[in-house]
């Protein structure tokens, strides 16, 4: 988490969109991830807590609250228990506003060749 948040400080989209599960990735409004990045004073990352995601893990959360302000000083937060999974030795961020559809037979649509059940699945 610390690392995304890092990226949106630093106007870096290809890393968010590459951290993402890949199935989610050509969702991605990369426009509007490219103005927040930019538009906003990022005031703070604050971790509150983490479940799994260790190394014997597939799947982790991490609570979190981001705070930043808007171009007219207006500030804010977003608290999130955010979603990780393990894909191929690699850790991705599960975006919420973007469900994976594929069949559970079907092969995934991240492109792993494996089967969506057995690859980015919930």
């Amino acid at each position: 988490m610390r690392s995304r948040y890092s990226a949106y400080v630093l106007n870096l989209i290809d890393y968010l969109v590459s951290t993402t599960l890949p199935a989610q990735q050509p969702d991605l409004d990369r426009g509007a991830m490219d103005s927040w990045s930019r538009n906003s004073r990022w005031l703070g990352l604050e971790v509150e807590s983490t479940t799994a995601g260790g190394a014997s893990d597939d799947r982790g959360e991490v609570t979190f609250r981001a705070s930043w302000a808007d171009p007219d000083g207006s500030q804010h937060a977003h608290s999130e228990c955010s979603s990780f999974r393990r894909v191929a030795k690699r850790w991705y961020f599960v975006d919420p506003n973007h469900p994976v559809k594929a069949g559970r037979n079907q092969p995934c649509p991240c492109g792993s060749g494996r089967k969506f059940k057995h690859c980015c699945s919930d």
